[in-house]
């Protein structure tokens, strides 16, 4: 399988990745059982497929140990000049408090060694408390680490429009912030997306399918409770679901996708990637991969195959005027994680 050159991106100078990143928070626990022999050969599948770039962090239970295997073995397989074709974007999310160089440089540095890597693609910097400030202590310090060569570029990940800019002022050259951006949570829309877009700053997006409930196997269907919410992804993007208009307004939604879906031969889950794909300042989509529970390479490659029209947007949007405004009702981007 080989995607079109329109599934690529020229991200920073140094860095071209795939438009559809492979999510690695599934291997964290909570989405079924992982095998990490079978998980590194699937990740292979993944990277001749041509879906290179993955999404991690430090806190992703071995996701970063698997890139430092999946490295190791593509150089015992292929020649270290293979290594070339991947893209591993890593976070870093410390609890907040007091920031030194010292302390920064010594988690970083845990990053490089099981990631097996000499200088870290991308470090996706997350803080949980604005109130404590030390998270510009921390980026500057990151900056200076970035100056030595142990990072390449420097990221965000949930941070809201107004510490973005925060940062900025500070002159702290970011290059991409990662939120959720979905067709239920469409609140990078308010200021996020502008903001972004006069900076230069990229948008790596998550929750873009839900957690698998933007798909066929939920058109049509009862309202899942429990036990049937087997992963903390649908867990989580249920509660998203009841906050924006509930199942029934949710089930419209899914019906309109089918539609559109069918129209040009593709997913509901492809729909919904695409959508959020063309909106400015989105750079890429993550899409949360199982790695040796499930796999989803043939559909998302379909996500480059066709071009959503204006009928199909305007009907998409139709649904979402229907629902509640999540921006009034949790705030920006990233504050969920705050509240």
């Amino acid at each position: 399988m080989n995607l079109p050159a329109e599934s690529r991106l020229q991200f920073t100078n140094d860095l071209n990745i795939c438009r559809i990143l492979n999510g690695m928070w599934q291997v964290s626990g909570g989405h079924g059982r992982i095998n990490s022999q079978a998980a590194i050969q699937t990740m292979f599948k993944y990277l001749d497929a041509g879906f290179t770039t993955w999404d991690l962090a430090d806190h992703y239970g071995p996701a970063e140990d698997f890139i430092g295997e999946f490295r190791r073995q593509i150089i015992a397989n292929r020649g270290k000049e293979a290594l070339a074709n991947i893209q591993a974007f890593t976070k870093w999310v410390p609890r907040p408090g007091k920031m030194t160089k010292k302390l920064v440089e010594e988690n970083i540095n845990i990053s490089l060694k099981r990631m097996d890597v000499e200088s870290l693609d991308l470090m996706q910097f997350h803080w949980w408390e604005y109130q404590d400030k030390n998270y510009l202590d921390a980026l500057k310090y990151m900056t200076e680490l970035q100056t030595e060569g142990k990072i390449k570029h420097l990221a965000l990940t949930n941070f809201d429009t107004e510490h973005l800019k925060i940062i900025i002022e500070a002159g702290i050259k970011i290059v991409s912030n990662q939120v959720q951006f979905s067709l239920v949570d469409r609140r990078p829309e308010m200021n996020m997306l502008e903001f972004c877009q006069q900076h230069d700053i990229k948008l790596f997006t998550y929750g873009t399918v839900c957690g698998g409930l933007l798909s066929e196997k939920y058109l049509g269907k009862s309202e899942p409770r429990g036990l049937e919410l087997s992963t903390v992804s649908l867990r989580k993007y249920k509660n998203m679901i009841d906050a924006w208009g509930g199942w029934q307004l949710f089930q419209e939604l899914l019906s309109i996708l089918k539609q559109i879906a069918d129209k040009h031969r593709v997913s509901i889950s492809n729909v919904a990637v695409r959508y959020i794909l063309d909106k400015p300042a989105v750079g890429g989509v993550i899409v949360g991969a199982r790695l040796s529970v499930s796999e989803h390479i043939e559909d998302n490659a379909k996500v480059f195959n066709f071009t959503l029209d204006a009928e199909d947007s305007d009907r998409i949007d139709t649904i979402s005027q229907k629902s509640r405004n999540l921006y009034q009702l949790i705030g920006d981007c990233g504050d969920e994680y705050r509240r």
